[in-house]
């Protein structure tokens, strides 16, 4: 048995107006700590839009929506995807702790929790803090966060690019 592609009209996708509005929430949000790449901002838009994530915060320098880098790589998923820019991430992660929210960074700490080994709490909203592409999740971050959830990793780099680990990290959290 010969297996075809689906075209993109028989995927059944939201308008990104649907995606706002109709969709239900997720209960999860994504927090970008200084990540300075437009493409890597772009990437955690699309991949967020794919995985239903409620918002996405741009904290300190991240590039911001309008832009054409960005844009190149989230392919109108800036669009769909809620945002909001903050200057100060660990006020960010206070607000969204008084909101309901369990703000988890995704770092290597000396106490953080494997991702195969986490199990999301249903009901529980959950925040997702990504860092910087070389100094990661800044520390005053770290230390507000509830706790730290950390890629299990075997070869010999100590880091994934951010835009990768958003993927495994939402895949992980969502799938459970």
């Amino acid at each position: 048995m010969k297996d075809r592609k689906l075209l993109n009209v028989e995927l059944g996708r939201l308008t990104p107006e649907e995606y706002r509005t109709q969709r239900p929430q997720s209960g999860i949000v994504l927090v970008l700590d200084n990540v300075r790449s437009a493409h890597n901002v772009g990437s955690a838009f699309r991949t967020a839009d794919a995985f239903g994530v409620d918002k996405v915060y741009l904290g300190g320098i991240c590039p911001v929506p309008p832009s054409p880098e960005l844009h190149k790589v989230a392919l109108g998923a800036e669009e769909s995807v809620p945002s909001e820019h903050v200057e100060d991430v660990v006020d960010l992660v206070h607000r969204l702790q008084a909101d309901g929210y369990k703000v988890i960074s995704v770092e290597q700490t000396v106490h953080s929790v494997k991702l195969d080994a986490f199990e999301p709490v249903e009901g529980q909203r959950y925040a997702l803090v990504f860092g910087n592409e070389v100094a990661g999740v800044q520390q005053e971050v770290v230390d507000a966060s509830d706790f730290s959830l950390e890629i299990p990793q075997q070869g010999t780099k100590h880091s994934l690019n951010v835009s990768v680990s958003v993927g495994v990290v939402l895949w992980g959290v969502t799938r459970k």
